[in-house]
């Protein structure tokens, strides 16, 4: 099963293709999709459209996982980020059927089995699960994936959480 993780983002999308077979996985591609802030929000978002689509006519993913949102005191990034992922769902609902919502507790405790551990925890774990020499960067790459390994664990153990 190949899966693509999404961690959103309007500046930084971070994304993981992962494929995975008998509970193991491996790396196909990870990265980010950014877009300039000299840009106004509907280019930004449009740039997210375009980026997202050309992930999927390459990678063909057969399921998609995504972070839910978790908002912070900045309500100003919040809403920019929530339209970032808005565009991100629709690509994913016009370009694959089976896409899963994992909020962020629930990526830590399916990467480190604490649903409060900390960003380099998860990194670690993200690293040695998918043997990786090095942590993947930028952060929003190894989120991506961490959300990718979320999905491929839940999926295994028959708790498939679909939006």
């Amino acid at each position: 099963m190949r899966i693509l993780g999404i961690d959103p983002g309007l500046a930084t999308l971070g994304y993981g293709v992962i494929d995975t077979e008998r509970g193991i996985s491996t790396v196909v591609d990870y990265g980010v999709i950014e877009t300039p802030k000299t840009e106004s929000v509907p280019v930004r978002l449009h740039m997210i459209y375009d980026g997202l689509n050309d992930l999927f006519d390459q990678y063909k993913p057969d399921s998609v996982a995504i972070e839910e949102l978790f908002f912070t005191k900045n309500i100003t990034t919040g809403i920019n980020v929530a339209q970032a992922r808005g565009v991100a769902l629709l690509v994913c609902c016009d370009k694959c059927g089976a896409m899963f919502e994992y909020t962020p507790m629930q990526i830590k405790q399916a990467m480190t089995g604490y649903g409060k551990a900390d960003k380099k925890q998860i990194q670690f774990m993200v690293t040695r699960l998918l043997r990786l020499k090095s942590i993947p960067k930028p952060d929003d790459a190894a989120d991506a994936l961490a959300v990718a390994l979320t999905h491929a664990q839940t999926a295994r153990l028959g708790g498939l959480f679909s939006i």
